[in-house]
């Protein structure tokens, strides 16, 4: 996974692009597994960016989806996908392949736009700015 994105002065980071290239071995079923990478990179984006549970105390804050942020249709970026099939192997499936992935790809988007390595979840405007500070 490879992101392309901007950081601007408030910390608010835009995902421009996201490049997936997945080998699972032979594709059985082009489309699906194209609609499994990248519903993937969407949820870890938002998990990566937004999600996160608040709490006062022993309370938890977030109760509904207007305390509980996720990643808008109109922040996902633009996302391009390459599969490679190996039609003489087993299909091995790509589920959750790239969750993880897509949380470091932003990390070092991040890191490579402003040269501050975050390392703590979600990378949330507050959060870079905390962290922009420490440095």
């Amino acid at each position: 996974v490879m992101i392309e994105l901007d950081v601007d002065d408030f910390g608010n980071v835009k995902l421009l692009k996201a490049f997936i290239v997945a080998d699972a071995g032979q594709v059985i079923d082009k489309e699906g597994l194209k609609s499994q990478l990248e519903g993937g990179l969407i949820q870890s984006a938002s998990w990566t960016l937004k999600e996160e549970v608040k709490f006062e105390g022993e309370e938890i804050l977030s109760k509904d989806w207007d305390s509980y942020p996720i990643i808008k249709f109109s922040e996902i970026p633009k996302i391009e996908t390459q599969l490679i099939d190996r039609p003489n192997l087993s299909p091995i499936g790509a589920g959750e392949a790239t969750q993880g992935p897509t949380a470091a790809a932003i990390g070092n988007a991040i890191f490579n736009a402003i040269g501050i390595r975050l390392k703590k979840i979600p990378f949330t405007p507050e959060n870079l700015r905390h962290e922009v500070e420490k440095a």
